[in-house]
């Protein structure tokens, strides 16, 4: 109840937006319906599009939403699908305009280095920036619970509400900083830390950008933090205290970014949030 409290009075220092909602383990699941609660306390006016799993009523055809909610669609299909039938049909039918931004997620494992590039989550996020020009973050998380569970599962177990909490923050972040909310091509890749033990709190959480991949052979990155690299995402991941690594993505390959002015963009836009490894 507080965390939802506190993201509705902060609301109203945030832009409300339009957004489109994908995941990749089904419209009717616990941490996507979540994230969208918290969404829309934010204000915001968000569309659902996300795979049907086996959610949906039987022989109801390729597409559906809610009776009583028609926010709420699903595709029988991939999620990069279900992401483009958000932005291309059921946001424009809604709102007689495109999206602003897109997010998918959040997943319910992490989606790290390697895994990025079979993500289905990260390919819902990629097909939104790369393909329909729209900014995109894709969130994924430990799960402390295993497996992905049912949206009307009660009580939400805390972690779930920490996740929705912390993904709204950063999103009512982007949206705060100014339009265009992220750079061309580019997408943020982030990764929750179990909500477990002394993370138990969406306040226990401190934000740390990051990159994809390792970068061995990569031109430096924007200096941040005394350094010309950023640091690994798993590297940050690993670490004791907290962290959530928050990665620039090349929506054209799924790697790290390697464009300086687009990182020092991004940066800029998140720098009062951001925190550096000890």
């Amino acid at each position: 109840m507080k965390a939802v409290l506190a993201l509705a009075l902060q609301a109203l220092a945030v832009q409300a937006v339009r957004i489109v909602q994908s995941n990749d383990d089904g419209w009717a699941e616990l941490y996507l319906r979540t994230f969208n609660d918290a969404l829309r306390a934010s204000g915001h006016d968000v569309i659902v599009s996300a795979p049907a799993d086996n959610h949906c009523p039987p022989n109801s055809g390729p597409t559906g939403r809610n009776a009583t909610r028609p926010d709420l669609n699903w595709v029988n299909s991939f999620p990069a699908t279900s992401m483009r039938y958000g932005l291309d049909r059921f946001g424009p039918e809604r709102w007689n305009a495109p999206a602003d931004l897109a997010v998918s997620g959040p997943n319910y494992v992490t989606n790290l280095w390697l895994a990025v590039h079979f993500s289905g989550t990260v390919g819902a996020a990629v097909y939104a920036a790369h393909e329909a020009g729209v900014p995109a973050i894709a969130f994924s998380a430990d799960s402390p619970a295993g497996g992905s569970q049912p949206w009307n599962l009660s009580p939400r177990p805390s972690h779930s509400l920490v996740y929705g909490e912390l993904a709204t923050q950063l999103v009512n972040k982007l949206v705060a900083s100014g339009r265009p909310y992220l750079p061309d091509d580019v997408w943020l890749n982030v990764n929750f830390p179990a909500a477990t033990g002394a993370c138990s709190r969406a306040s226990d959480f401190r934000w740390v950008l990051s990159r994809i991949n390792i970068g061995l052979l990569s031109s430096p990155d924007v200096e941040w933090c005394g350094s010309e690299r950023l640091p690994h995402e798993q590297r940050v991941f690993d670490t004791d205290g907290c962290y959530i690594p928050i990665s620039i993505g090349d929506a054209s390959d799924r790697s790290t970014i390697n464009d300086v002015a687009r990182q020092a963009i991004v940066l800029d836009k998140l720098r009062d949030i951001l925190t550096c490894l000890p």
